[in-house]
C-alpha cells in the first residue's frame, strides 16, 4: 500500500521487505511487501497483534536479522553522515552482573570511546533518565521501572538517529508504564535527547494514539501495513478529549474489520472449517466477557476500548477473547463495538448447568473441529480415538505448534461443553460423561 510521505527529511527508507522463517519448501511468510518511511521529528507506531511481524521489521531495520527479501536503506544527510540505530527492547536485556554505569556504557565501550568520555556520557544518560544516584546499584536492586530506564539510558548514550522500541512498556505494570510514558514524551517534546526519530512496536491502541504522530496498522498472516493513519492532535494529549477517543475507536473499528479478501465466514481466525486455527481462550474468560458486557453500564452492547479499558486488557487478550464469542454467536461485532446475542445473555444469567448445555450447543454448531470430534465418536462403536488422528489432519492445514493449541482450545472448549472427554495419560478423546 502507498504510504504518508513524511515532509520532513527522511531518515530510514524500507522498500519491498519481506521475510520468511523455515525452509525453502517449508518457508512461513511473516511480513510481505512492507514500505515504510522515517523521517525527522516524528514518532511512528507499529501497531498489531502478536505474530503480525512487527519485531520481525524492527529488528529487520536495526540490523539483528536480514530480510528474506526487500532493502533497508539509512539515508545520510547533507554531511554524508548516515542515521545511526539503537534499540530499547521489551525484557530490560540488561547485564545481572554490571551496575547501572557500567551497564550503559557498554554501547560506548563497543565504539572504543575512552573511558573518561564514556563515564561522563553515561553519567548524563542517567541523570537525564531520572536514575540519578542509582549509578552504582546493580539490577537485582532495581524496579522493573528503573531497569527500563536503564536499558533507555544506555540506548540513548550512543547519540543515536534513530531509537527503536520494542514494546518497550509491556512487561511493567500500568501505573509505572504510564509514568516512564509520559517521562520519556516530555523528553521528546522538550528536545533533550539527541534522537531525531523513534519507531515504536505496541499492541497497545491507547499507548500509539498517545504517543505517535503516524501509526502504521498491521494485519496478521503474513504481516502488511493495513492502514497507516496520522495522529494530529497535539500533545501532551487527553485520553478523555472526545477526539482523542475518536480515533481510539476508529482503530479498533479497523482492526476487527474483516479484510474485503477475506472468506465469507464469521469469526477473524486463519483457515477454514476443521482447518481453522483456534486461539488459546478460556471458557472462564469467555465468561467473564459475557458478565462483564451484559452488566451496568454496558448492558449488553460496549465499546472496544472501553471494554479494554474496564478490563486492563490490551489487543493480545481482547481481540481473541471477542472473535471467539462472534465465532459462537454469543456476540457480534460491529465496527468498534462488541454486542451480546440473545444466547449471550441468557448465558450471563444462567446456572452452571444452563451454561455448559448453551454453550454445548453453541460450539457443536459453530466450531467445525468440534463437530468433527464429536461425529467421529459418536460413529465409533467405543466412541473413543486417539487424538493423535485429530491432530495429524491439523497438521496438513497448519503448523505444529498451531495444530497443537489448536486441539488443546478445542478440547478445553469441548470438556467445558461436556461435549466429550480428554485423557491425557492415553491422549484419546471418548464421550464418557459427555451429554
Amino acid at each position: 500500500m502507498a504510504t504518508l510521505i513524511p515532509t520532513a527529511r527522511p531518515l530510514v527508507q524500507v522498500s519491498g521487505l519481506r521475510h520468511f522463517y523455515g525452509n525453502a519448501s517449508g518457508a512461513v511468510p511473516v511480513l510481505e511487501d512492507v514500505n515504510l518511511t522515517l523521517a525527522e521529528k516524528e514518532v511512528v507506531g507499529l501497531l498489531g497483534r502478536s505474530g503480525s511481524g512487527k519485531s520481525t521489521l524492527l529488528r529487520s531495520i536495526a540490523g539483528l536479522i536480514r530480510p528474506s527479501q526487500g532493502d533497508v536503506l539509512f539515508l545520510p544527510d547533507e554531511t554524508g553522515a548516515a542515521p545511526s540505530v539503537a534499540m530499547v527492547f521489551q525484557t530490560f536485556a540488561l547485564f545481572p552482573w554490571l551496575t547501572v554505569l557500567q551497564n550503559v556504557e557498554l554501547g560506548l565501550e563497543a565504539q572504543r570511546v575512552p573511558p573518561d568520555e564514556r563515564r561522563t556520557r553515561a553519567l548524563a544518560a542517567i541523570d537525564l533518565i531520572g536514575l540519578d544516584g542509582f549509578e552504582n546499584a546493580y539490577p537485582k536492586e532495581l524496579s522493573g521501572g528503573m531497569r527500563q530506564r536503564v536499558g533507555l539510558a544506555r540506548a540513548i548514550v550512543v547519540n543515536p538517529s534513530v531509537l527503536l522500541m520494542d514494546e518497550p512498556f509491556s512487561a511493567l505494570d500500568v501505573l509505572t508504564a504510564e509514568t516512564l510514558r509520559t517521562d520519556l514524551l516530555d523528553l521528546w517534546s522538550e528536545g533533550r535527547m539527541p534522537i531525531k526519530s523513534i519507531l515504536i512496536v505496541t499492541h497497545n491502541i491507547e499507548e500509539a494514539v498517545l504517543m505517535c504522530d503516524r501509526i502504521l496498522v498491521f494485519s496478521s498472516n503474513p504481516g502488511r501495513v493495513a492502514a497507516e493513519i496520522k495522529v494530529e492532535l497535539p500533545q501532551p494529549r487527553d485520553r478523555l478529549d472526545p477526539a482523542f477517543r475518536a480515533l481510539v475507536d476508529n482503530i479498533y473499528a479497523r482492526m476487527t474489520a474483516r479484510a474485503p479478501s477475506a472468506p465469507a465466514r464469521d469469526g477473524l481466525f486463519p483457515g477454514t472449517g476443521i482447518s481453522m486455527v483456534l486461539p488459546r481462550v478460556s471458557t472462564n474468560a469467555l465468561a467473564g466477557m459475557i458478565e462483564e458486557v451484559d452488566s451496568n453500564p454496558f448492558n449488553g452492547r460496549a465499546a472496544m476500548a472501553d471494554l479494554a479499558d474496564q478490563l486492563q486488557l490490551e489487543i493480545d487478550d481482547l481481540f481473541p477473547m471477542a472473535e471467539t464469542l462472534q465465532l459462537l454467536r454469543f456476540a457480534e461485532l460491529q465496527g468498534a463495538n462488541i454486542m451480546l446475542t440473545p444466547p449471550a445473555r441468557r448465558y450471563a444469567q444462567a446456572d452452571v448447568d444452563g451454561r455448559k448445555a448453551l454453550f454445548a450447543q453453541a460450539l457443536l454448531a459453530h466450531v467445525p473441529l468440534a463437530q468433527h470430534i464429536r461425529r467421529i465418536l459418536d460413529e465409533r462403536a467405543g466412541h473413543t480415538a486417539p487424538a493423535r488422528r485429530f491432530r495429524d489432519e491439523l497438521e496438513d492445514h497448519m503448523s505444529p505448534d498451531y495444530a497443537e493449541e489448536t486441539l488443546r482450545t478445542v478440547t478445553l472448549w469441548g470438556r467445558y461443553a461436556e461435549a466429550f472427554a480428554y485423557d491425557e495419560d492415553s491422549d484419546r478423546f471418548s464421550l464418557e460423561d459427555a451429554v
